[in-house]
């Protein structure tokens, strides 16, 4: 097939007509397919089954230190799960908070009380400032850009390459405006485009010198081991925070989410131990404890970080052969036509697909249309605005094998069926 581009009028017409005849047949099928969010697959849900049976009414649920996990207490997390998780996120224990289930719902936490009340270092509460501005790599996770959005925080994009953000530019902006309190980072395997910061990158990250002395790394380690097809080594910011003279610029964010059970999991903090205490002072006030039973539960079903990243392989072998699905159609359909391009991830939940620009929106709609839901054009830039409307987030994790191809057919149609109305405009 020739390229779109290299198409006369005559011949896109007659394309055009094809690819609307094979789309009203997708219509006719009326499908209910979703492919929105990175969500785990049934098939990976069961793999974590068994932490039900961790306890019954007969169980110990007494921690380390004698702590009754059924009572109120330890605010900072119990002391095995903090050693855990401080292990799987390579920080110590008392650089350690564990939290409820969810670490989006724990950064935006943060995010407020850096407003209401400031952080540690800072002369007054974000709030107090005229203006308060994050730097936002993209393509990027759409829930930062909400939280960010909620709070009235002003979103500055910063392009996203595959070695982590334009650093020249980041380094720039901290240098010069105060205003700027933080950036967005998503290191090891970057939402969307499932990309690793590289060493420079982190380290730069870390020797940045921001002109705000209260500014944050905002470093969400959501997909920190879920590799599907290279397991990255990422330099650790913490460490090299340390290293650059700015231990407490970073705050680090994971959880189990997509390891256990979304909503049903462990979601922990990482930082300086000066930050952690800052930070529990400020938790005094919101909570007397978290959930320690589940903590408790997640430290017996893994028992040690080598039984996390166990838990990743069996994920990763689940994930592999949709990632391969998603990425062999797109080749055999898409390859060579000129239609968009896309990027291979070698971790996370996505396959970025880059569409002819002005056209993401269009094939967002007609896959809805056609009964298979994605993640909106434009959620992977601040405010909902792809200058281009070309990124178009593609989530292979949740659909089955079959769903998953019947998916992957609407929407290559839908790619081509776009490109060809474009051009014909």
């Amino acid at each position: 097939m020739k390229q779109f581009q290299e198409m006369n009028r005559e011949e896109l017409q007659a394309e055009y007509d094809k690819l609307s005849q094979v789309y009203a047949g997708h219509q006719a099928k009326n499908l209910k397919l979703n492919m929105a969010r990175g969500k785990p697959g049934a098939d990976q849900l069961e793999l974590s089954q068994p932490i039900l049976d961790v306890f019954n009414s007969k169980s110990d649920c007494i921690s380390e230190g004698g702590v009754d996990c059924r009572n109120y207490g330890e605010l900072l997390g119990i002391p095995e799960a903090r050693k855990l998780f401080a292990d799987y996120m390579g920080v110590s224990p008392e650089e350690t908070i564990v939290v409820g289930s969810s670490s989006l719902t724990f950064m935006y936490d943060c995010m407020s009380r850096a407003m209401l009340m400031g952080v540690l270092g800072g002369d007054r509460p974000w709030c107090r400032y005229d203006k308060v501005k994050f730097l936002c790599p993209v393509p990027g996770y759409d829930r930062h850009f909400t939280i960010c959005e909620a709070l009235g925080v002003e979103m500055i994009n910063v392009p996203l390459t595959e070695w982590g953000p334009d650093m020249d530019l980041v380094e720039k902006l901290v240098a010069e405006d105060e205003t700027i309190k933080g950036i967005w980072c998503v290191p090891k395997y970057t939402n969307p485009l499932g990309g690793s910061y590289s060493d420079e990158a982190v380290r730069r990250l870390a020797a940045l010198k921001p002109a705000a002395h209260d500014f944050r790394i905002f470093w969400d380690n959501a997909y920190a081991g879920h590799h599907v097809y290279e397991d990255t080594v990422v330099l650790n910011i913490l460490d090299e925070c340390k290293k650059a003279g700015s231990p407490d610029m970073a705050y680090i964010f994971g959880s189990t989410s997509k390891i256990t059970f979304p909503g049903a999991g462990v979601a922990f903090f990482g930082a300086s131990k000066a930050n952690v205490d800052f930070t529990a002072k400020q938790l005094g006030a919101q909570s007397i404890s978290w959930d320690k039973l589940n903590m408790l539960r997640h430290v017996r079903f893994f028992k040690n970080a080598d039984g996390i990243w166990a838990q990743l392989d069996r994920h990763a072998a689940l994930l592999r052969p949709k990632f391969d699905a998603v990425l062999t159609a797109l080749e055999r359909e898409l390859g060579g036509t000129g239609a968009g391009t896309w990027v291979k991830p070698k971790g996370g939940y996505f396959v970025t697909y880059i569409a002819m620009p002005g056209c993401a929106k269009r094939i967002v709609a007609l896959c809805r249309e056609a009964g298979v839901v994605l993640t909106d054009a434009g959620a992977t830039h601040p405010y909902h605005k792809d200058p281009d409307d070309s990124y178009i987030r593609l989530a292979p994790s949740y659909p089955s094998p079959e769903e998953l191809a019947q998916a992957m057919e609407v929407f290559c149609t839908a790619a081509k069926l776009a490109v060809a109305e474009k051009l014909l405009a």
